[in-house]
């Protein structure tokens, strides 16, 4: 048997489906105990972007317009560096698998190999032990069984085994892994997906565990899981209320009757009416029986599959254009805070894309800003660690001269920005940006979302933390006291020649304590220019800019 179009369309639409239940387990494992980007969030959006693009792909279709499809979509929605890994190893199966009507053994096998090897080369310093390694094992694993075995089937059931053994052993690849007794969480999030796509090449049905949004209809409040992500499994959304005129009838009749015709039924009653929702292929037969039970009214029944097909062509239609150049350089910054994305505008950012920690944009995202810009060369700040990969994939995807700058914080950001000069070359601008980005800096006061240990330190979840250039300084219980003795130490990495320090303090951040703090460091720091702008950023209490003469 080989892997047909529908077959991988099935096994990406169920992975999808099946990481969005589970992201939570994946994000649980993040070591690092700062709120940030979460690697299962990250990569279920990424997965997302595909299954949606999926929809409007036809059942008949070849594998190779499948797997273009999916890795066209992963690419553009592509969040956190989780998710832009998880992207290029499926961009693998785009050109693995390209020009075939159905895939063998061996396309199988190259088509890891080539996602693999892609998605090594986008990361700078790559490090065993994380979803690099998993991915890269299993693809081994894969070119040994296509010398073995015939059976595509067969073949991914061992890349799924061999997956499974590689993230047990990330804990000894990684010490800081082993200590906090967990395995990596992008491996982990790369298994869940190669698992589920087995079920599915098994022709397995898979449990929704997905848990359900309330929708509150006056005196009713019930459980619906209309989920434009869900896979479509009967036509028509199909909902109505009963005005009971027979109340010898049960509607735990009514709900067993539209299980045998539909799935997500929801049967709400109380002695007047009976609020109904079910889908199914067959509308009327719901009303007819709902008729047995009395009048009805607010009757609604919506095509899913159509409403899903306009939104994707929709999507597909507001493809950006790029704005005409109307001068040589323009910027985009990545911010989250009125304040720090005033401060960005000041500056000259052009365009500003929200996110940060906790909102990790897509490259998609990022490249509609960067086509907002009406310049030839577009400079790129993300000023997060976590968004560097997906800015870097939205230069690839885009038609305009970009270049990223680095900038894992805001501070470096902001330095960066301050150095450019506009009659110099983009190579010039690109050295100078970059060196007075890594002069500065960073410091970052927020809190531990969750228990760990980590660099040494045991950390209860509500910890102050404070950062220091991106690495975990000290702990502290105070909020001011802890911004105070991180300024010192980010001081002191100048050996007395800092310039001037600025604070931006949070949206949870009061004025009062944001003062307490000013003048704390006016007293102490007497010599130095100190300055104090409401960033009302998210996350973080304070963002600490310290930077040389």
């Amino acid at each position: 048997m080989l892997i047909s179009g529908k077959m991988l369309k099935d096994a990406l639409v169920s992975a999808s489906l099946t990481l969005t239940d589970m992201k939570k387990q994946v994000d649980e494992l993040n070591v690092y105990p700062v709120p940030d980007g979460d690697t299962g969030t990250n990569m279920s959006l990424t997965l997302t972007n595909a299954m949606n693009a999926l929809a409007t792909v036809p059942d008949n279709a070849d594998v190779c317009d499948v797997a273009s499809a999916a890795a066209s979509a992963m690419l553009r929605g592509a969040r956190g560096n989780s998710g832009v890994i998880t992207s290029l190893l499926f961009r693998g199966f785009s050109k693995g698998l390209a020009g075939k009507k159905e895939a063998n053994c061996d396309d199988i096998a190259a088509a890891l190999e080539i996602g693999v090897e892609a998605a090594y080369k986008s990361v700078m310093k790559p490090v065993e032990g994380t979803i690099l390694t998993v991915a890269r094992v299993a693809a081994e694993k894969a070119r040994d069984s296509s010398f073995s075995t015939n059976d595509p089937v067969s073949l991914w059931s061992d890349v799924c085994a061999c997956a499974e053994e590689a993230l047990e052993k990330t804990p000894e690849q990684l010490p800081i892994l082993k200590k906090a007794g967990v395995v990596d969480a992008g491996g982990k999030g790369l298994v869940i997906i190669f698992n589920e796509m087995l079920r599915a090449f098994r022709g397995e049905p898979r449990t929704v565990s997905s848990e359900p949004k309330i929708i509150s209809e006056g005196r009713f409040s019930f459980t619906v899981e209309d989920d434009e992500n869900m896979e479509i499994t009967f036509g028509y959304c199909t909902e109505f209320i009963v005005n009971v005129t027979d109340t010898a009838k049960k509607p735990a009749e009514l709900r067993s009757y539209l299980e045998s015709i539909g799935d997500c039924v929801v049967v709400v009653d109380d002695d007047d009416i009976i609020k109904v929702h079910v889908h199914t292929d067959h509308p009327g037969l719901a009303f007819e029986k709902g008729l047995e039970y009395g009048s009805l009214c607010n009757m609604k029944v919506d095509n899913m599959r159509l409403q899903r097909e306009k939104k994707t062509v929709k999507a597909a239609a507001e493809k950006p254009v790029p704005a005409a150049a109307e001068k040589k350089y323009g910027f985009v910054s990545v911010a989250n805070g009125s304040g720090v994305e005033d401060m960005f505008t000041d500056l000259g950012a052009d365009a500003i894309v929200r996110g940060g920690q906790t909102m990790n944009p897509s490259a998609e995202d990022i490249l509609r800003a960067v086509y907002s810009v009406p310049a030839e060369i577009v400079f790129i700040l993300p000023n997060n660690k976590n968004i560097i990969m997906a800015a870097e994939q939205a230069m690839k995807l885009s038609e305009k001269t970009i270049c990223v700058l680095r900038t894992s914080s805001v501070p470096q950001g902001m330095s960066a920005m301050m150095s450019f000069d506009p009659d110099a070359d983009l190579d010039t601008n690109r050295m100078n940006m970059t060196l007075a980005a890594e002069k500065v800096q960073s410091g970052l006061v927020t809190f531990a979302a969750r228990d760990s240990s980590f660099s040494g330190h045991d950390i209860k979840t509500g910890d102050i933390l404070a950062l220091e250039n991106g690495r975990l300084s000290f702990i502290d219980r105070d909020i001011t006291r802890a911004a105070y003795k991180l300024t010192r130490k980010l001081m002191k990495n100048l050996k007395k020649n800092t310039g001037f320090v600025t604070v931006m303090y949070g949206a949870d951040v009061s004025e009062e304590k944001a003062a307490e703090l000013e003048k704390i460091m006016q007293a102490k720091f007497s010599s130095i220019d100190v300055n104090f702008v409401r960033g009302g950023q998210p996350v973080y209490y304070y963002i600490i800019s310290v930077e040389p003469n």
